[in-house]
Order: C-alpha cells, then sequence, then structure tokens
C-alpha cells in the first residue's frame, strides 16, 4: 500500500509493523509545557525484519522494551527511533514495543510548517496533519497506518480534556486529573489528538448521535447561536453519505484565535475567531463535519490521493449551503469553476505534488470533479454512489484508482475520459450539461 520511495514523504521506507493498536499513557504539566510519557505499541511485523523504526521528533527517549525485554539495541536520532531485536523477527510475529520518553513537546517544522502539539496561551492543542504525529507519540507517521487508541492523560486540574474516542474514565488526584479515552475504530496517526483548556463541556444533541461541544465560558453565547443548525447538518450528510462513522462528535473552541479550523478523528477543532454569533463560519462547520467522512473513516492509502479528504469536504459545503436555503451547489460551482478559469491551469489534483496539497485550488477543483460526475449520472445514482463509497470503506484507505472503480461498478458507465479530464490533466474542463440537480 506504500512506496519505498514516497516523494510525499521523503526518506520514509515502508513500516516495518502492521500497528493494531497504541496505548499512550500521558502526564502532562501545562505550567511548564512538560511530558512525560509511555507508549505502548501492539502490532505484528509485515515482513521478516531485523530492525524497525518508529517516528519520533523533539522528545527524549529513556527507555525501550521489547515485549517486556531490552531489546539488544535501539537508538534515537534524526527523528527516528530504530529498535535492533537482535535476530530476525520473521513476517507475521507479535509484537509490544514500549517506548519511556520526555520532555517538552514542540511542533515538528517541515515543509508544511510547524504542525504537532502546540501551546496556547493556557492549555494545549494538537493539530497533526499531515506529519506532525510524532511531536508526542512514537508512531508510524503514515496516513494508511490505522490502529486503534486508548489515550490516557493526567494534567492540572482545572482545564478540561479532549482526545479521540469516548472518555471511559475521570478521576481527580488531589490537583491532577487522570482522563483516559478510548478510539476504538482505526485512525490515522495524524488524526490523533489532545486538546486541554479552560473550557465548559455539554451534550449539544444526541440525535443522530452524541454531540458535545468544549468552549469557554465567553463564547458560549456565540457559539449556541453559530452551531445551532450543526445538527440538522449532521442528519442531513447522514442522509447524502451514509451513517455517521463515529459513536459521537466533539466540537472543540479554543481560546485563542487559529487561522483555520482542524479536524481530528470524531472531533473538529475552530478558534475563537470562528465564532462570533454571525454564522458566518458556517461553511467551515460544514467542511470540518463532512471530513469525518472523508478523511477520518475513509483516509487517503496515500497524501497524493488528499482530493479524496479536501475535494469531498469542500463539496459538502455547497450542499449544505442549498440544504440550509442558501446558494444551490451548481450555483456555487459555477462560481468556482468561473474563478479557477482565471487562474493559473498548472495543478494535477490527482496527484498534485508535495507543495500544492493544500492548494485551494485542489479543494475547488475537487468539488468541482464531483459536481462534474453528478450532472453526467444524476441525482440518485450520485449520492448511491457516495453511500456506496462510504460504507465500502468505513474505517479504511481509500485510492483515486478504487473510486473510480467504484462509481465505473455503481453507474455501469465508461467515465475514464471524465476522470482523466478533471483529475489527471492540468486545463480546467468545462461543466458537463446538468442531467438534473435537487441537492
Amino acid at each position: 500500500m506504500k512506496s519505498v520511495d514516497d516523494p510525499y514523504r521523503p526518506g520514509r521506507g515502508p513500516g516495518a509493523l502492521e500497528i493494531a493498536r497504541y496505548e499512550l499513557d500521558l502526564d502532562y504539566r501545562v505550567a511548564g509545557n512538560r511530558l512525560d510519557a509511555r507508549a505502548r505499541i501492539h502490532a505484528t511485523t509485515r515482513r521478516h525484519v531485523d530492525r524497525f523504526s518508529l517516528d519520533l521528533a523533539g522528545l527524549r527517549v529513556n527507555r525501550v522494551l521489547l515485549d517486556g525485554k531490552r531489546p539488544e539495541r535501539w537508538s534515537h536520532r534524526g527523528g527516528q527511533l530504530t529498535v535492533r531485536p537482535g535476530g530476525v523477527l520473521p513476517a507475521g510475529t507479535p509484537v509490544v514495543v514500549e517506548v519511556q520518553y520526555t520532555g517538552n513537546p514542540r511542533p515538528v517544522r517541515g515543509p508544511f510548517g510547524e504542525v504537532g502539539w502546540e501551546e496556547l496561551t493556557d492549555g494545549v492543542i494538537v493539530a497533526g496533519q499531515p506529519d506532525g504525529a510524532p511531536s508526542w507519540f512514537p508512531c508510524q507517521d503514515d496516513p494508511a497506518d490505522k490502529a486503534a487508541f486508548t489515550i490516557a492523560l493526567t494534567t492540572d486540574a482545572g482545564y478540561e480534556v479532549v482526545c479521540n474516542g469516548t472518555l471511559t474514565s475521570r478521576t481527580v488526584r488531589s490537583s491532577r486529573v487522570r482522563w483516559v479515552f478510548e478510539q476504538p475504530e482505526p485512525t490515522a496517526p495524524y488524526l490523533a489528538t489532545v486538546q486541554i483548556g479552560r473550557y465548559r463541556r455539554w451534550d449539544v444533541a444526541d440525535e443522530p448521535v452524541r454531540q458535545q461541544a468544549a468552549v469557554p465560558d465567553r463564547l458560549r453565547a456565540a457559539f449556541e447561536h453559530d452551531f445551532a443548525r450543526q445538527p440538522q447538518m449532521l442528519e442531513a450528510f447522514s442522509e447524502l453519505f451514509g451513517p455517521y462513522p463515529f459513536a459521537q462528535y466533539t466540537v472543540v473552541v479554543t481560546d485563542d484565535d487559529l487561522e483555520i479550523p482542524l479536524e481530528a478523528q470524531g472531533l473538529s477543532v475552530f478558534g475563537a475567531n470562528h465564532v462570533d454569533g454571525e454564522r458566518v463560519a458556517e461553511r467551515l462547520v460544514a467542511h470540518e463535519l463532512a471530513h469525518q467522512w472523508f478523511g477520518n473513516s475513509l483516509t487517503a492509502a496515500h497524501w497524493r490521493d488528499i482530493w479524496l479528504h479536501e475535494g469531498f469536504a469542500c463539496y459538502a459545503e455547497w450542499l449544505w449551503s442549498q440544504a440550509s436555503g442558501g446558494r444551490s451547489a451548481d450555483n456555487q460551482a459555477r462560481t468556482a469553476h468561473t474563478r479557477l478559469a482565471g487562474l493559473r491551469q498548472d495543478l494535477v489534483i490527482g496527484d498534485p505534488g508535495r507543495e500544492h496539497m493544500f492548494d485551494d485550488r485542489l479543494y475547488k477543483r475537487g468539488a468541482l470533479t464531483l459536481h462534474a460526475l453528478r450532472r453526467v449520472v444524476g441525482d440518485e445514482t450520485f449520492f448511491d454512489l457516495l453511500r456506496a463509497w462510504t460504507a465500502a470503506h468505513r474505517h479504511g484507505s481509500v485510492t483515486t484508482a478504487g473510486f473510480v472503480a467504484l462509481a465505473t461498478s455503481v453507474t455501469g458507465r465508461d467515465l475514464t475520459d471524465l476522470f482523466d479530464a478533471w483529475l489527471f490533466a492540468a486545463p480546467l474542463p468545462e461543466l458537463p450539461g446538468p442531467v438534473g440537480l435537487s441537492a
């Protein structure tokens, strides 16, 4: 599923381990940004190996155990923790790797800027996309390497903690509180997260799934207005895309401003600047929610296929606009097409290159690709395809080739020319004539 020479992940070869579960036990002190942690990683070897590596950046490793014993050798340099067991492990060998580590976590600096564990004015945000997971735990930082997570975090009293999955326990120990979260659905490392702040948490809705908010008190009234339509949004997307893929959905609003919102598995994070009591960011609410289907449950196996995340989430913005009484999806598509036609025609969204992964043109052209497909096959077939796509690959890894193959199967049509023009050629095609659009 991974390439040895992946230009989107330079210097990274195929991971030697098939990781089933990360168990992270974190002790964090907000004052001083101090992390003391232990990771237990349950895995099997993918091939015969005499060594394997995990990604961990900016933190100091104190001890490594392999199946409860010291390995022959281990080293940690250049963001790579390499373990040599002292012999060859055959393919399919189960292993438990335990890593104790400590330090002052900080974002990873790379081609995408600084991403990962970051201090807020009073708390923490973890924004891991696309390569920030190693800033706080050892992992195989590849979007295709999905695993279950248990995250236990002990921190200072007075802070609310939000992690992926369901909160299973909260234990007060004097001035410290221990929080334990379980995320059983396979999760890409970059989608694992920790959010710490002086938040008030409450239930927003319980249908079609439990929806929670963790928001500073000063922003609660504005949040309740700006996110009031989120339950209806979730219902609409569940109808269009298939059932919501997780047990619950949580929105965190930081007390700091953020440049952009971000999604993690089962939750989204917005800055204080995205909550103003005027719903000016509602398209972003739709965008981040849609990522729970497209990006989180269905995660691109390779970063070159990122249009499968961003194009779908952008199209969800247009669908919600019409469903909520705003501009129609077709009107939004025609506007986006006109704008893109006036920009450079040098982006191939089916393989955009690392430097263009987050180019806004990819987002809009990805959405236009879906709209063009919808215009060709009609509403009923198009939404049948989206629901078939999310059902077939629920909690799995996906590729562009897989989507094209399923589209061909569901529609019974040869769509090669359409996908070649929209995904694998730089010039912007004209939108096909509509078959009949209802949403």
